[in-house]
């Protein structure tokens, strides 16, 4: 089965989703995550949507921004049914959603994403069990990443990937340093994320957050395919 794999606009150009694409154009990708990280990302993005050329892409995402203000809560709630209407998912971090509830309009669309050690809530399979809870038809979106940062042993993604696997519509794939960026892959974060991967579905799609130059675009796809292969890394492309 064919995985699909691609990139997070707002990995490839910050605040610039048009460059990101272009250089996504003569790539061998077939996911994008169309990126609003920002609040005042949101509505530039939803309005030019139907102006965007994604026929390349088989599957398409939206990540809503990373933090609202709790006054600009509904009108974010507003914008994204708009992406809603389109069928694609929705990555959201849980500590955006002020009033949890308000969100249940994105219906199974919503996907909640595990969070990194920046953030109070939404680290472990146990905090998100109570936005689940709430949200009883979202989704789930597992940044790899993340969880190694949360717990280098990779205990608790395999807790989040067995307790979640019938809600994982998505990977966020990168490393995820002590800094809480996101930066291409080392060899130490692909053993890593070997160690569970045999709990990620192979028709699970991967979006890349890896922060890498048009360059290396390629090479990090490599990467992190091997990421998710059960198989001995020799080597990691670059090194």
């Amino acid at each position: 089965m064919m995985r699909y794999i691609g990139f997070s606009t707002g990995a490839l150009a910050r605040q610039d989703f048009r460059k990101a694409l272009s250089m996504m154009a003569d790539k061998p990708l077939q996911a994008v995550e169309l990126s609003a990280l920002r609040q005042e990302e949101l509505l530039p993005l939803v309005g030019q949507l139907d102006e965007l050329d994604l026929h390349q892409f088989r599957y398409i995402a939206f990540h809503a921004p990373s933090s609202l203000d709790e006054s600009f809560e509904p009108v974010a709630v507003e914008l994204l049914e708009r992406v809603y209407s389109r069928g694609w998912p929705i990555i959201v971090h849980p500590d955006a959603m002020h009033s949890v509830a308000r969100w249940a309009v994105l219906g199974e669309s919503l996907c909640i994403e595990n969070m990194d050690k920046r953030k109070d809530v939404g680290r472990t399979a146990t905090a998100l069990d109570e936005f689940f809870r709430i949200l009883p038809n979202a989704g789930f979106c597992f940044d790899m990443g993340h969880a190694r940062q949360v717990d280098p042993t990779m205990s608790e993604a395999a807790l989040m990937l067995q307790r979640f696997r019938n809600r994982l519509r998505q990977l966020h794939v990168s490393e995820v340093g002590a800094q809480s960026k996101h930066d291409p892959l080392t060899l130490e974060a692909v053993l890593a994320f070997q160690r569970v991967s045999h709990l990620v579905p192979p028709d699970i799609p991967v979006i890349l957050e890896s922060r890498v130059e048009e360059s290396g675009i390629r090479e990090e796809i490599e990467n992190a395919l091997q990421s998710l292969s059960s198989g001995r890394v020799l080597a990691i492309a670059g090194d």
